[in-house]
């Protein structure tokens, strides 16, 4: 099949009245099934189960797992995420296993007695902590869609940390540059106390016991037994808010996706109190009416237009959207025709629109490098996309020996007080304030595209704030610039959220000359942040019918297909 997919020439459409070219796949390819994760052992597991005749939800669970083990800067059970579901009937779905809140929690726990917010409080330490959902998340997908035995999904990623993972060169890099920050909050004695280095083999008998647990136990080991126990003293030994009750009474939630249409394709993903698939929403919408393969890929006109919806719908977003169990999210009204199209009303090709000028809309009626996401695709046609994490790089820095793994400093993803920008600039209002047992709002975007009613793409990223502009980029750059998968994930990627009111641009792939046209349209270039916005894992489903996997190449990711 592959060797006669190579022998076809591209294929030629219209749509739009604009003929295309699909492109051949540059990524890795498969006949039956693909993982795309952040590391291949990972992605090598969730294969595997597969292999052994398990589902996409099966390599899910087995995929979330082995990320706790070999990529601990953003995989975890001490954190959360967002998974979106397409089966292969057509039947669509989302879980949200987010953080809450501990009970102990209120609007002022991170402010002086001034009200000024303290430096670290929610990004630090055991006061950082929410209370966590990935091992909850992973076994109520595995009760409702899972074909094979936990038991049987637990053992490799059991393995593996016993085993040990080999260092990377990005790993030790990422090891070094954090190394001081998690001596500081977890002790000298702590695991990640070791200077690592590339080709170094760290292994986890800590986290392998804890596994082992669960494996014997089920979900409450984590949440009600001897894990539980040990994870809420720690917690409140450490001055954290969590206590037992708090672990004892945390749920996953089913919930129903975003859908919408761009053009001819179906676009289906997360919703509140995750802000992507909202936000990615009126981004499209408010591009839609425009030729943007005639403006061409990363030319000034398609900058400044992805630019100016991005300003508008990240406006939208810090101001409307929190926990649905909490306040009252207008999703309707913020996707409505109309409005999108009032938003637009003084965007001009002839200059940039001030943020200053640029509020949230009037209607009836606040992440990092350090997530991490991955996309599969079964042999029975099933599709899931997940985006976990445990929001800073390493989390909190907090990481428990005894039971193997790091603590999330999602606490910082509320606004913590309401104007003030959080880790990564987003400025937040009251709809985000915290709360008791609420669920900070997200920027995470797994999301699913059909195309002529048929599975066309998953896709997702890690990049905080960055996340939505990273997965909108990657299905334009397939659709409107008839990029295969793989060049779609490598192609240099830009962002503007509203506040601060700087387009961030990668320094790779961007000419001066385009760089100066901003500048004199009054577009603010930021050069000063990291080079890297997202890194994207995703699949595409060929015409004929050929898998592709699309790995960035700004990790250490890998596709691996059956």
């Amino acid at each position: 099949m592959i060797k006669k997919f190579l022998l076809v020439v591209a294929i030629t459409l219209y749509a739009c009245k604009t003929e295309q070219t699909i492109l051949l796949p540059t990524g890795t390819t498969s006949e039956k099934a693909m993982v795309v994760s952040a590391r291949e052992e990972a992605s090598r597991i969730g294969i595997d189960i597969m292999a052994k005749g398990g589902n996409a939800f099966d390599a899910m669970v087995a995929t979330e797992l082995a990320l706790a083990v070999s990529f601990p800067y953003a995989g975890n059970i001490g954190g959360g995420g967002f998974m979106v579901f397409r089966k292969s009937t057509g039947e669509t779905g989302a879980i949200d296993y987010r953080e809450k809140a501990p009970m102990a929690a209120h609007r002022d726990m991170y402010l002086d007695s001034l009200g000024n917010v303290i430096p670290g409080k929610s990004t630090l330490g055991a006061t950082a902590v929410g209370v966590p959902g990935t091992i909850a998340g992973v076994f109520a997908v595995h009760e409702k869609y899972g074909s094979l035995p936990m038991e049987e999904l637990l053992e490799p990623v059991i393995e593996l940390a016993e085993k040990g993972v080999v260092v990377t060169a990005k790993q030790a890099e990422r090891l070094g540059q954090y190394r001081e920050l998690i001596v500081q909050v977890s002790g000298a004695t702590t695991l990640f106390a070791t200077p690592f280095k590339e080709g170094d083999t760290i292994r986890y008998p800590a986290l392998a016991h804890t596994f082992r647990q669960i494996q014997k136990n089920g979900r409450d080991e984590f949440y009600k037994g001897e894990t539980a126990k040990k994870l809420a003293q720690f917690l409140q030994e450490k001055g954290g808010y969590i206590t037992e009750e708090d672990l004892a009474s945390y749920e996953a939630k089913w919930r129903t996706p975003i859908s919408f249409s761009y053009k001819d394709l179906r676009v289906i993903s997360m919703s509140p109190p995750s802000s992507g698939g909202v936000t990615l929403a009126q981004i499209m919408k408010m591009i839609e009416p425009y030729d943007l393969s005639k403006y061409g890929h990363n030319q000034l006109k398609t900058v400044q237009l992805i630019t100016e919806a991005e300003r508008r719908a990240y406006a939208d977003r810090n101001h409307f959207l929190g926990d649905p169990d909490f306040v009252d999210n207008p999703v309707d009204a913020l996707l409505e025709e109309a409005y999108l199209k009032k938003r637009m009303h003084n965007f001009s090709f002839e200059k940039a629109t001030p943020s200053t000028e640029v509020s949230h809309g009037d209607i009836k009626i606040t992440e990092s490098d350090e997530t991490t996401h991955y996309s599969i695709v079964d042999t029975f046609g099933n599709a899931v996309s997940v985006t976990t994490t445990i929001n800073g790089a390493y989390g909190s820095k907090l990481y428990n020996d005894e039971l193997g793994f790091f603590l999330n400093n999602e606490m910082d993803d509320f606004s913590v007080k309401a104007g003030e920008p959080n880790m990564f600039g987003l400025v937040g209002s009251k709809a985000n304030s915290i709360e008791a047992g609420k669920r900070m709002l997200s920027s995470m975007t797994p999301t699913i595209v059909e195309k002529d009613g048929k599975l066309w793409m998953v896709v997702g990223t890690p990049g905080g704030s960055t996340i939505i502009t990273s997965v909108l980029q990657t299905i334009l750059n397939v659709y409107e610039f008839n990029m295969s998968m793989q060049e779609a994930v490598n192609a240099p990627r830009f962002h503007h959220q509203w506040l601060p009111d700087d387009l961030r641009m990668e320094p790779e792939g961007f000419s001066n000359e385009l760089m100066e046209a901003l500048k004199n349209l009054g577009y603010f270039i930021d050069e000063s942040h990291a080079p890297v916005i997202g890194k994207v894992d995703a699949i595409l489903i060929h015409t004929d019918g050929v898998i592709e996997g699309g790995a960035d190449k700004r990790g250490d990711d890998k596709a691996v297909g059956l």
